[in-house]
């Protein structure tokens, strides 16, 4: 099981990966045209070897994760850079507001919703999926954790810090209690609608028609109210994993599903202190050397898998079928950690 880079090819076995992946995954929306152009604007940014965290537009790193046994694509992830400098990026942050009358003997704290683009500029975590057949075996972990060992190996080309949209709640019809409540009020679609023309067309044109003063959240449904900031069912593992890496929740929320919005600084990421750098040798690996999570250092041929290793001293040793899949020879620097 290795990671690399999305390229050109992959699109059809895309298309079949996505048709899995339910309701409430933007990042990922059944459209061919959508997704070619998901995997152009990674090839454009991984092809700007010189770019920094300040340049002005996003990027975009799509990363497959393939079977190498039968050449087949199970799993997606993503990490873009400069998130609103193309187009703006809304979330809702909830606050409070305060009515008080001393005549009245009245003192009311409001919970409130206002429009931001508070995290126009950061660099986010996304488009993770994992087909339900590979859900074992340390894959997870390595869809996840491959993003983070290349932040920290190329941490000077990244803004310094990191979100992560969560999916909200919904139904098994796809229906968004939150949506119902608010969204659809301004436009008159169902949230699966809503759902995929964000993931073929960006928010901007929805996000343009919402309105800008505070919501008052007592006003909502409370099945609206209920799920501010909470996630689906299946993304409570993918919250209490970046949990663990140390991201954390500071208000702010999805402004169709509610969903929370993570967000941590690269440095602070468990798994970005907690890699190392080290060179390899190619050679036999005991039985009971701990599988580790290694990458190559190579910007545009980024590969990343979770095999056993051995170590001596600064010399990380790996068989000749991890050299290949990593596409190093003995002596080359590598990134690595052990998983948990």
């Amino acid at each position: 099981m290795s990671i690399r880079p999305i390229e050109p090819g992959d699109l059809q076995a895309l298309e079949a990966l996505v048709e899995s992946t339910g309701v409430g995954l933007t990042s990922l929306p059944r459209d061919r045209a959508a997704l070619a152009q998901r995997i152009e604007h990674s090839q454009q940014s991984f092809a700007q070897s010189s770019a920094s965290a300040d340049c002005a537009a996003e990027r975009l790193f799509f990363f497959v994760l393939e079977d190498s046994t039968t050449a087949r694509i199970v799993g997606t992830t993503a990490i873009k850079a400069g998130i609103g400098l193309s187009e703006p990026y809304y979330s809702y942050r909830l606050s409070t507001v305060v009515h008080a009358s001393r005549e009245l003997g009245v003192h009311k704290v409001v919970p409130t919703l206002y429009l931001t683009n508070d995290y126009t500029g950061c660099a986010e975590i996304g488009s993770l999926y994992l087909h339900s057949d590979y859900r074992h075996s340390g894959n997870g972990r390595l869809l996840s954790k491959c993003r983070f060992l290349f932040l920290a190996e190329f941490a000077a080309r990244f803004p310094s810090k990191v979100v992560a949209e969560m999916r909200g709640v919904s139904d098994e019809r796809g229906r968004s209690p939150f949506w119902d409540s608010l969204g659809q009020h301004f436009f008159s679609m169902e949230f699966r609608r809503a759902d995929y023309l964000t993931g073929t067309r960006g928010k901007t044109f929805i996000a343009e028609l919402m309105p800008r003063n505070p919501i008052y959240v007592p006003l909502l449904r409370p099945e609206a109210q209920a799920v501010i900031g909470r996630v689906h069912d299946h993304t409570r593992a993918a919250l209490t994993f970046l949990q663990e890496e140390g991201f954390h929740y500071e208000g702010y929320v999805d402004i169709f599903d509610a969903g929370p919005t993570m967000e941590a600084r690269v440095e602070q990421i468990r798994s970005v202190r907690q890699s190392e750098r080290l060179h390899v040798r190619i050679g036999p690996v005991v039985e009971s050397a701990p599988r580790r999570l290694i990458s190559n250092t190579r910007w545009g041929e980024f590969r990343c898998v979770l095999v056993p290793a051995g170590r001596i001293g600064n010399e990380l040793v790996v068989d000749a079928a991890t050299g290949r899949a990593l596409g190093i020879d003995s002596g080359a620097p590598v990134r690595v950690m052990a998983p948990k």
